[in-house]
């Protein structure tokens, strides 16, 4: 609550660049090079930065277990995109009823939250639908074009840097407050945003784009939400209900379709 939502997101963007920049020089790996991905790497930037422009500004709309469902939505617009931009990467109907399956699973495991939106809950859970959207394609753009061919840092530095910019904007037009209070778990929570998340855990998401089918890595997205229920059980002593079971095996069954050979 110390920062607010568009804000936190830019500053998480610019501090990430810098990481991914001197990961890129102790590496050695080129960043100004001329290798055909600048109007590519521009694009999954725009992309990138509007998914999270809507992601956090749509959380002030709507419930986080409501959207949850709707960002997750974004396998299925991998799974659709592959089909027309992706060669050798075709659905077959059980991989299409391995995603449906788990995507069923995460629609049991939050089945409360659904019940009688408000007018602004629609709003909000219209928002992360789109972001969504932003999400799936630009996991399709960068496997479909030359980015899928340079290194994962790269592909990575022009997402965080043309987001700083465009969150940057959306901080400025929307006004917001931006810092209201620091404290020690508001720099820890940043820090983790920031390291693990932004910098981490995101340059393996596209170093395993590189190397696996996309249709197939979103299908283990799904798991994403479940782990923060069942943390959010662990941790902060939340009920852990037969709903949440349930969910896992469908979550898990619809992986082991997707991912089935033959």
């Amino acid at each position: 609550p110390g920062l607010s939502p568009i804000f936190q997101s830019t500053i998480r963007s610019i501090i990430a660049t810098i990481l991914v920049g001197i990961w890129m020089l102790i590496r050695k790996d080129p960043i100004f090079n001329r290798d055909g991905t600048l109007w590519w790497g521009l694009w999954a930037g725009v992309l990138f930065g509007l998914e999270f422009l809507l992601i956090y500004w749509g959380l002030e709309y709507t419930n986080a277990s409501r959207a949850v469902i709707f960002l997750y939505l974004s396998p299925f617009v991998v799974a659709l995109g592959a089909q027309f931009f992706i060669p050798g990467e075709r659905l077959r109907l059980i991989q299409i009823m391995g995603l449906l399956c788990a995507f069923a699973g995460l629609v049991v495991a939050f089945s409360e939250s659904l019940t009688a939106p408000t007018p602004r809950m629609l709003i909000g859970d219209a928002m992360l639908a789109l972001a969504a959207v932003f999400w799936g394609a630009t996991t399709v753009l960068v496997k479909a074009g030359p980015l899928v061919k340079v290194s994962p840092a790269k592909t990575l530095l022009y997402q965080l840097a043309v987001s700083a910019v465009l969150l940057m904007l959306g901080f400025v037009i929307r006004n917001e407050p931006g810092v209201t209070s620091v404290t020690p778990i508001i720099i820890l929570s940043l820090i983790y945003q920031v390291v693990w998340i932004a910098t981490i855990t995101y340059l393996a998401w596209f170093w395993l784009i590189t190397h696996y089918p996309a249709y197939r890595l979103a299908s283990f997205t799904f798991l994403t939400p479940l782990f923060g229920v069942i943390f959010g059980g662990i941790i902060l002593d939340e009920p852990i209900t037969a709903s949440l079971l349930i969910a896992l095996v469908l979550v898990g069954a619809g992986i082991c379709l997707v991912n089935r050979q033959g």
